[in-house]
């Protein structure tokens, strides 16, 4: 259950076999349904999760009640709302399994030792943020900058086979834009 997580980190940073057992020691297997939550929001966010199998999102729910999708978390990738996980306040978001996951969760107590203990896990980690940091930048702008077109084509390039994995609404819904105003926008890239 490990291959994954380790294989991403190796890409990162070069490390032991001894480092890799003094990390594994830290994580914690997790599985979870479809449709079951990691996170809820108003709970402090006790883990970060990496995914190894399965599909996950982030998202918070307005006063409405429509949901605004802020990350899809795929293989390989890494989520949690950072900011409770940081702080210890209730989560602002709710992370839940859109497929049956296999996870691999790390406690704000075990992240911490490790940074103390692994000069590697801390450079991982300080590889990992940054990357976060200047993805969540890039979508930010792009939301605020680029027609519905560009973002559907940069949301295509970031998540290549997440349009067989998640409903429509789903992905307008990260989009920022109704499920109708993303079949023109489908319709239109099919027509040109």
């Amino acid at each position: 259950m490990y291959d994954l997580f380790f294989k991403c980190f190796r890409e990162k940073v070069a490390i032991s076999n001894e480092e890799e057992m003094q990390i594994r020691h830290y994580l914690m297997p997790k599985k979870l349904r479809k449709k079951q939550y990691l996170l809820q929001e108003g709970d402090p966010c006790k883990y970060i999760a990496f995914v190894e199998k399965g599909l996950l999102r982030e998202y918070s729910v307005d006063e409405s009640g429509n949901e605004h999708i802020f990350q899809f978390a795929p293989e390989g990738w890494t989520i949690s709302d950072l900011f409770s996980f940081l702080t210890g306040e209730p989560a602002t978001y709710n992370i839940d399994a859109i497929e049956d996951c296999e996870l691999l969760l790390i406690s704000k107590s075990a992240h911490e030792e490790l940074l103390l203990q692994s000069p590697k896990y801390e450079t991982y980690t300080r590889l990992q943020l940054t990357g976060a940091y200047l993805a969540m930048q890039k979508r930010i702008t792009a939301i605020i900058s680029l027609p519905a077109n560009e973002r559907y084509a940069s949301l295509t390039a970031l998540y290549p086979d997440l349009l067989q994995r998640v409903p429509q609404h789903m992905i307008a819904s990260y989009m920022g834009l109704k499920p109708e105003t993303l079949s023109r926008v489908r319709r239109k890239i099919a027509g040109s």
